[in-house]
């Protein structure tokens, strides 16, 4: 079949305000010239892309002046995310044949050329469903196993437990060992789910009353461990129901980054810690590709055996991709957010 002259892109049209919320009139779907690969570069036509909370783009016109380069989104470019995509033509000497898989960041658009170092094949053996390499999982498993080291006998709280990663964070602290895991989630039908379908003992709800009350009528006896992506009053509130020697893995920060401030900074009580001989870690993925061979025969496992579920939730088009990413915002769905292209 041949190709078209042009294909489909997300660009991001404006800013949001400060003081506003995200929609999908700050995107548009625009056509443009089909990109052409270069020497050494592979053409793949997008399958499968995800979203995220961190993408949302900053109202800050400088988001990079932040430190923190993948949060910029200049108005008028391409939105960038993890997708999969069928390599479509790649030099001899890549190894990648016509009809192959592979993972990339070069999402929010149909087609895209990528150097071939950019676009690792999938094993297709590796996990049972393509779309769980879209998955966080990654990031949750590094949480639990390498920053916060989750054992036998654990209590563990799960903040965004409903999110991407907190679905599956909950799930890899069990299967490692904890005896009680608690989520923070922002709705009470989220909360059942999450002790419904996903192995949760109990949840506390954003506004629904202080957290900090809620996590210690859900934890009398305190926690072991802070799985935290989110930051801000629920890193404060997990503090103060921190046992001795309790282990906090940071691995994300989104109450600060939706409020378009994405240093913000979370009082805490620096005797607490050394009272308590609490350690709190940040942890990136970028930090540990060594472990990835690992968590992926794990969770892999995982999958196949039922012990671990991958939710997410699927639409179609990407002119669905503006959407996907607001309603994810708006808390609309349980787990990841996917766009089949």
């Amino acid at each position: 079949m041949p190709l078209p002259r042009t294909h489909r892109e997300v660009r991001l049209a404006a800013r949001p305000r400060p003081e506003g919320p995200l929609t999908t009139d700050h995107f548009e779907v625009v056509h443009a010239p089909l990109p052409t690969p270069g020497p050494g570069q592979v053409l793949v036509r997008n399958r499968l892309m995800s979203v995220a909370a961190a993408m949302r783009p900053l109202a800050s016109a400088d988001p990079g002046a932040l430190g923190l380069p993948q949060l910029r989104h200049r108005v008028g470019e391409v939105m960038r995310g993890p997708a999969i995509g069928e390599v479509l033509s790649a030099p001899p000497d890549t190894g990648l044949t016509s009809g192959a898989l592979v993972r990339h960041h070069s999402g929010w658009r149909e087609y895209a050329v990528l150097d071939a170092a950019e676009a690792p094949p999938l094993d297709p053996d590796a996990l049972p469903d393509p779309a769980a390499h879209l998955s966080q999982g990654f990031t949750a498993w590094l949480g639990v196993v390498r920053g916060a080291g989750v054992r036998r006998g654990d209590t563990v709280f799960v903040t965004g437990a409903a999110g991407g990663v907190g679905t599956l964070a909950g799930q890899f602290a069990r299967l490692h060992g904890a005896t009680r895991v608690i989520g923070s989630t922002g709705s009470r039908d989220k909360a059942d789910r999450l002790v419904a379908e996903l192995g949760y003992d109990a949840a506390v709800i954003r506004g629904a009353g202080p957290i900090e009350e809620q996590l210690r009528a859900a934890a009398p006896d305190g926690i072991d461990v802070l799985f935290d992506t989110v930051g801000g009053d629920q890193l404060r509130a997990a503090l103060a129901l921190a046992r001795r020697k309790a282990r906090f893995a940071l691995v994300g920060a989104l109450a600060a980054q939706l409020s378009d401030d994405a240093l913000a900074t979370t009082p805490i009580s620096t005797l607490a810690l050394i009272a308590r001989g609490v350690t709190l870690r940040g942890i990136s993925a970028y930090d540990h590709a060594d472990a990835a061979p690992t968590y992926v025969r794990e969770f892999g496992r995982a999958l196949r055996e039922g012990a671990i579920t991958y939710p997410h939730t699927r639409l179609t088009g990407i002119t669905q991709a503006p959407r996907a990413l607001v309603e994810l915002l708006e808390g609309r769905h349980l787990g990841a957010v996917l766009v089949e292209l």
